[in-house]
């Protein structure tokens, strides 16, 4: 039975969901290659919802801090949207690349344009020019995200980033890839070290919800301006919708029609325009790298509430 829901019925709904999710006994496994992630408990569960007025309702462990990791690739492309326009478009594609997130097979063919900002070739592109533009794109990342979420206390995992940093050889191999053919600006080694940053971020799904907002509301801002055109604002949720869980954003959109974006934390963000943002958290990871919990909170949650872009 579809409920319509109201902004007084999200906590019921969010709390049948937890419930549900309790009792479902595969969970996945966390980002073992990640060994900062690894000890991860599976079983974690935390779930947000947003309304575009700024009020927030929870469940579970949605205020509990974890790794963002590419999550952020939203607010980083939005970022540079609002900079560049559409001159970005000139340096990253926008369609489902069909291959995994680390992924070297597609740019040799295209000539170093990778194929969407949210595997990691198109997030180093992003990031790169956020960096190009602002002088300093991961703390340019982090004001925005502390600003939009009302949390000044947000910051970087050090452990995170560390591990990330010792482990980045496959990163760096697409950087120093896509910078022979000119679509790397800054130096390899502080494109990287930006990458990582960025990737660590610590932050809960109450605050991920909060500051995914603008994309609810068309592109504005938590303060009333406007971050976005609501034409841009668009093009990010399409992207989301298309790309957004790697190599899996048609099963993502089929059983849950929203515009998401997952990371191997465990998180994922997903947008009802004009309606609310949600954020849900389980560390478990299924073989495409997207929480098998979140997705199927999500799946439930838009089934319950029968909002959907659909």
């Amino acid at each position: 039975m579809v409920i319509m829901t109201s902004s007084e019925t999200f906590r019921p709904v969010l709390e049948r969901i937890a419930e549900e999710i309790s009792r479902t006994p595969g969970r996945g496994r966390p980002a073992d290659y990640i060994p900062a992630l690894a000890a991860c408990d599976p079983r974690r569960f935390g779930m947000a919802v947003a309304e575009p007025d700024g009020t927030v309702h929870g469940v579970g462990d949605w205020r509990q801090p974890f790794s963002v990791q590419s999550v952020t690739k939203v607010f980083t492309l939005a970022l540079v949207l609002a900079r560049e326009g559409d001159d970005l478009w000139d340096h990253v594609g926008r369609e489902p690349s069909g291959n995994p997130f680390n992924s070297l097979v597609q740019l040799e063919y295209e000539d170093g344009i990778p194929r969407n900002p949210f595997i990691n070739a198109g997030a180093l592109v992003v990031t790169d020019r956020l960096h190009t533009r602002s002088g300093d794109a991961s703390g340019a990342l982090l004001d925005f995200l502390r600003a939009e979420s009302g949390n000044p206390g947000l910051g970087f995992d050090q452990e995170v980033a560390a591990s990330e940093a010792a482990h980045g050889d496959r990163n760096a191999a697409l950087a120093h890839f896509m910078a022979s053919y000119g679509n790397i600006d800054n130096p390899v080694p502080v494109l990287l070290d930006q990458y990582v940053r960025q990737c660590s971020v610590a932050a809960s799904c109450a605050d991920l919800a909060l500051a995914a907002s603008f994309l609810a509301r068309h592109g504005v801002r938590a303060d009333g301006t406007r971050l976005l055109t609501r034409s841009q604002a668009k093009q990010v949720n399409a992207v989301m919708l298309t790309c957004g869980t790697y190599d899996a954003a048609g099963d993502f959109a089929y059983r849950v029609g929203l515009p998401g974006k997952s990371g191997v934390g465990g998180g994922i963000v997903a947008v009802v325009p004009g309606r609310c943002t949600l954020c849900v958290w389980s560390p478990g990871l299924d073989e495409r790298g997207n929480s098998v919990a979140g997705v199927a909170a999500l799946d439930r949650f838009t089934t319950l509430t029968g909002l959907s872009v659909f």
